[in-house]
């Protein structure tokens, strides 16, 4: 309540409440001045108690001071001195009314002025936990913030953003800090990207091996796969498998059971590992016995050895005339491939697909190896697994083959996968048998995600479809906003190799060579071997003769190598889909050459050089004067060119005495950005006045030139 206010509700003046609430050191300095309505309750109570007893206070206008009360009058008389009846003031309250408001009020509300309000306890507001990355406009929400106050603060520190915008991790807690509110990181899908390995060891169980078949063409991988269909024990005839799903199992009576994934090309095996799923535990390496070691088998070798699987070797084809399986031993050997029964640690079986002849050796090799392995999972969890193939159908909408890694799914399921989501409707084994769940190892066909995965996506089983649909839609807005922003992490360059090597996040340079004859792969393989520093290690990753095909920029995707090309080139696919995931090729002519661009790249002398070139000069001849800009010096280009945009330094008796920018370039009156030799011009120096006759105007520019030894 105002002081005017308060006196009008009591019955006096401003002025004498501002007076009697001075005397009591309440803090007022004019009628505009608010007191709080608690104290002004107070004070109007008091007041209006000193002056009921007082008919002037009831009614000042009708009586005079006279009819007041005897004791009230003397005391007004003796102390106070009331003014002339003519003009009667407005009274005050007696010094008896004072005294009984200061003996009947509060000592804190009237003596002392109120004791400020004693600040509220800084609440100590609880960390926000946010899922990372998050877009702008939920990080708001989270935040309690409108969306243009977050939109400010995140321009403040040079990010500008809309509101479906992701933010990672950097930027969030640099923003949260500038606001100053806690926040801490929420994992909601850690499990989605890497399978959970920190499983309690009682409840890991042995698994059946997952194996993929690699080898050259027409060495018999397709009729080697026929063969080991048709040795299943349950299904006897090849043609009660109904349908191709991508993998398949087969059971050993008595001894476990098998699951080749039908992916016998390398380069859809490398496909699957470069978005990050090894999925494969066994290589079996098909070897014609008639044909030996061949450019596609070395190939084959080194993506295994790329993913880090061990390799058992299947040598087919021993049926023929012209099989000589030893002289095969003798190539694998070559290669570090040296069979057991010459000392080595290479599992051989001589196979025959079109007799049968060592299949069932062939799977008890591949049993023994899990064996060696101790492949386990725990099937008592929540299924995860990868995506072996997907495809969308007329009759049964997107249908998705998954190999369970770990846990077992079963129909009904919440999955998440990458950025679809559903529920497990139906799902098929590879007979096309309808199954109502689905262990470690086993791969299946489901019906009742939201979309097609591509292959090598991780899936997960979760708690609800709420759930499911919460991360799909995340991982959906990450993959935009990368798409958006061309996010895509880049691989090794030779270029960018100087900087890695500064950061020491490279201590390996891989490398993928291809060559037109052996000769050029071997006499260019022993320069790069010699190559290795203390820094850093050349590893040849792959050496192969031919063209640089779509298979070699897969492995070199995966493996994050550089391929280098000699007398061959990439092909149009290959060049493609090297563009797309970002990996380099380098194609020589001249062996050196090769070495040479390798050798500066490790040593760092592709960092460019800065070197300073002399683009014109000009002589000051006659210096005049301006308001506006100053000094002006009229001169001739006497070398070159003088461009406005070069820095310029200003030469006077061999000295510089000034390097900047030029403040005005002319000719005549026109404003110009270029003079050229033997012309004259006006020009004036930016935040320099003192230019001189027979100066020298010295344009330069600096130029970035790589490094040589």
């Amino acid at each position: 309540m105002r002081v005017h206010e308060l006196a009008k509700k009591i019955g006096i003046t401003s002025k004498a409440l501002l007076e009697e609430l001075k005397r009591h050191k309440i803090d007022a300095k004019s009628h505009m001045s608010v007191i709080d309505d608690e104290m002004a309750e107070l004070v109007a109570s008091e007041l209006g108690k000193a002056q009921g007893a007082t008919p002037a206070a009831k009614a000042p206008a009708q009586e005079s001071p006279a009819e007041e009360p005897k004791s009230k009058t003397k005391t007004i008389t003796a102390e106070e001195k009331p003014a002339p009846a003519a003009k009667p003031p407005v009274p005050e309250p007696p010094r008896e009314a004072t005294k009984e408001i200061k003996k009947e009020m509060p000592a804190a509300d009237v003596r002392t002025p109120p004791p400020a309000p004693a600040p509220e306890p800084v609440r100590q507001r609880k960390a926000c936990k946010v899922s990372l990355p998050i877009s702008v406009g939920n990080l708001a929400q989270i935040f309690e913030l409108r969306l243009a106050e977050l939109i400010k603060a995140l321009m403040e520190i040079g990010i500008f953003a809309n509101v479906n915008q992701l933010l990672n991790e950097k930027v969030v807690f640099t923003i949260a800090g500038k606001l100053g509110i806690p926040v801490e990181r929420q994992e909601e899908d850690e499990g989605l990207t890497r399978m959970v390995t920190d499983e309690a060891p009682r409840d890991l169980k042995l698994r059946p091996p997952v194996v993929t078949l690699m080898g050259h063409v027409d060495h018999g991988k397709t009729s080697l796969l026929d063969a080991i269909r048709m040795t299943n024990v349950v299904e006897k005839e090849a043609g009660r498998i109904t349908q191709h799903i991508g993998a398949y199992g087969v059971d050993i009576p008595g001894k476990g059971h098998v699951t080749f994934l039908d992916t016998p090309g390398h380069a859809a095996f490398t496909a699957m590992r470069a978005r990050g799923a090894n999925v494969t535990d066994v290589v079996v390496l098909v070897v014609a016995a008639d044909d030996g070691i061949m450019p596609q088998t070395v190939e084959a070798i080194d993506h295994a050895r790329a993913a880090g699987v061990p390799i058992v070797v299947a040598i087919n084809k021993v049926d023929l005339p012209a099989a000589n399986p030893m002289r095969v031993k003798a190539e694998l050997q070559k290669r570090d491939l040296t069979p057991e029964e010459w000392g080595g640690k290479t599992i051989c079986v001589e196979v025959s697909a079109k007799t049968q002849k060592g299949i069932p050796e062939l799977l008890e090799m591949l049993l023994l190896e899990a064996e060696l392995l101790e492949l386990k999972a725990n099937p008592n969890r929540s299924a995860q697994g990868t995506v072996v193939e997907s495809k969308l159908t007329k009759s049964r909408g997107h249908v998705t083959t998954l190999l369970v890694q770990n846990g077992t799914l079963k129909v009904g399921d919440a999955l998440v996968c990458g950025s679809f989501y559903g529920r497990v409707r139906v799902m098929h084994n590879d007979r096309g048998k309808t199954v109502k769940e689905a262990g470690p190892s086993y791969a299946v066909e489901v019906q009742g995600l939201s979309g097609s995965p591509e292959a090598g996506e991780i899936f997960a089983v979760v708690e609800d479809d709420r759930v499911a649909r919460k991360l799909a839609e995340k991982r959906a807005l990450e993959l935009r906003e990368k798409a958006m922003q061309s996010a895509m992490d880049k691989h090794v360059t030779l270029e960018g190799l100087y900087s890695k090597l500064q950061e020491g996040s490279l201590k390996e340079l891989k490398l993928i060579l291809k060559a037109d004859v052996q000769g050029s792969i071997e006499a260019l393989g022993e320069l790069l071997d010699k190559m290795s520093t203390e820094k850093i290690q050349l590893r040849m990753l792959h050496a192969g003769i031919g063209g640089i095909n779509e298979s070699d920029v897969m492995l070199a995707a995966a493996s994050d190598a550089v391929i280098i090309g000699f007398h061959v080139k990439a092909d149009v696919q290959a060049e493609v889909l090297a563009e797309k995931e970002g990996v380099e090729i380098r194609c020589y002519n001249i062996i050196y050459e090769a070495c040479e661009d390798i050798k500066k790249a490790m040593e760092g002398l592709l960092e460019p050089v800065l070197k300073e070139v002399i683009v014109g000069r000009a002589e000051i001849r006659q210096v005049f004067k301006s308001s506006k800009v100053g000094s002006i010096g009229g001169a001739i280009v006497t070398q070159g060119r003088i461009f406005r945009s070069n820095p310029v330094r200003l030469i006077r008796d061999k000295i510089v005495v000034f390097s900047g920018r030029l403040a005005s370039l002319r000719r005549f009156k026109d404003d110009v950005k270029e003079v050229a030799e033997g012309f004259e011009c006006g020009v004036a120096l930016d935040g320099y006045g003192d230019i001189r006759e027979k100066d020298i105007v010295e344009a330069y520019k600096v130029e970035k030139i790589a490094a040589r030894l």
